[in-house]
């Protein structure tokens, strides 16, 4: 029997405090691996009014200006006033960045099966870069693969972005959040049930013409119109003021903001951030291999829904366990779909970054607007190029 219930998720604007963090560290990923693909990248950053704090431990033979890429990146998300709280010109920007602990490079530049001699295969020669469980997850029910509401939030934050950098509402401000509230009937999304909006603005905007502009400019043209309806709540800056944002109302740290990140907990996490991470580093890797996985058995038609697992050990190459569930939507059972990811997707850490190419700059332009489901770029690990042949390879067993 269909059930109907709600569920809510949230997304931010790239000019969030913690976003921001994410950025900048990000963007620190960026600048190492354009000039070293091996480089090893751990940074974090904090921000708060007037001041920009770069942690962490890099090993490289780049040679990069830390404090530049920060301000360059400040400037972009459009921290460029001191009334904001933080100007990229003039902000204090400190850096504090040591080499990656030689006990943790030792397990990541040999994995165990190498070093035992128990494998010489060339994608067992790097293991995980720490222990840790990463989840994946897919669904049909948008065209991004993502559950509706976490989809429709990155679409109207994005929204928001955009309308305050093409000047069509100049009088917003970088920090934003946005959160609908989506009504399912069985798994079917059927109608958006609450819009919540909160958009930092100019001083001598008026709560009316800021909520009449965010209804006609943001959630009219990017909400399916078939899923709003005279029942829709619709609430615009609830507090009434939101002029005090970004670093200015809150301190901002790299790796706050992991379920805005995934898959707006619909589904299960980790627990690992992905910003500031190079790809050795398996929380980042092994969770966009997850989601490149459950993606691809997703377009072939296996399931409608589909959650997996992996869990990887400290310096060891193949992962300790792997874990599907689709929800009774498969077209096999979990067991088989376990099959079905063995023999055709490779989950070593060396193998991952291989076959996703993750060692490029592409990170900056994902630490906003989370890192699955976009439209508006494009990354390999979004790919459905595996869906075809995983239709092919098992069309007997599903007919």
């Amino acid at each position: 029997m269909k059930q109907r219930y709600l569920f809510t998720s949230e997304s931010v604007t790239e000019g969030h405090p913690d976003k921001l963090a994410d950025q900048i560290s990000d963007s620190v990923v960026d600048a190492v691996l354009s000039q070293d693909q091996l480089g090893r990248v751990a940074c974090e950053t904090s921000v708060t009014t007037g001041l920009v704090l770069i942690t962490g431990e890099i090993s490289t033979s780049a040679q990069v200006n830390i404090a530049a890429i920060a301000r360059e990146t400040i400037a972009q998300v459009g921290y460029v006033r001191a009334e904001y709280g933080l100007d990229a010109a003039t902000a204090a920007v400190l850096v504090a960045l040591d080499q990656q602990s030689p006990d943790i490079a030792q397990g990541v530049n040999q994995a165990l099966e190498s070093r035992s001699g128990s494998s010489q295969e060339k994608w067992d020669a790097i293991g995980a870069g720490d222990q840790g469980i990463v989840f994946g997850y897919a669904s049909d029910e948008t065209p991004e693969y993502l559950p509706a509401p976490i989809a429709l939030a990155h679409r109207l934050a994005r929204r928001l972005t955009a309308v305050r950098k093409e000047g069509s509402l100049a009088y917003l401000r970088p920090d934003g959040k946005t959160q609908v509230t989506v009504e399912y009937d069985g798994l079917k999304p059927v109608r958006v049930d609450t819009v919540l909006i909160s958009a930092q603005h100019d001083p001598e905007v008026s709560q009316a013409q800021l909520a009449a502009d965010i209804r006609s400019q943001v959630i009219n043209p990017t909400l399916p119109a078939e899923w709003l309806d005279d029942r829709t709540k619709v609430l615009v800056n609830p507090t009434g003021r939101f002029v005090v944002g970004g670093p200015q109302g809150d301190a901002g740290l790299t790796g706050r903001k992991i379920i805005v990140d995934t898959y707006g907990g619909f589904a299960r996490h980790g627990g690992g951030a992905f910003s500031g991470k190079d790809p050795t580093k398996v929380d980042r890797s092994g969770a966009y291999a997850a989601r490149y996985v459950a993606k691809n058995l997703v377009a072939a038609g296996l399931a409608k829904r589909l959650e997996i697992q992996i869990a990887y050990a400290i310096g060891v190459a193949r992962p300790v366990s792997i874990f599907v569930d689709s929800f009774g939507t498969g077209l096999v059972s979990n067991r088989e779909l376990v099959d079905i990811v063995e023999r055709h997707f490779d989950l070593r850490p060396a193998a991952i970054i291989e076959q996703l190419a993750l060692r490029q700059p592409l990170y900056r332009q994902v630490a906003a607007y989370g890192h699955f489901g976009r439209t508006d770029v494009t990354v390999p690990w979004e790919q459905t190029d595996k869906a075809v042949r995983l239709r092919s390879l098992e069309g007997s067993k599903l007919a």
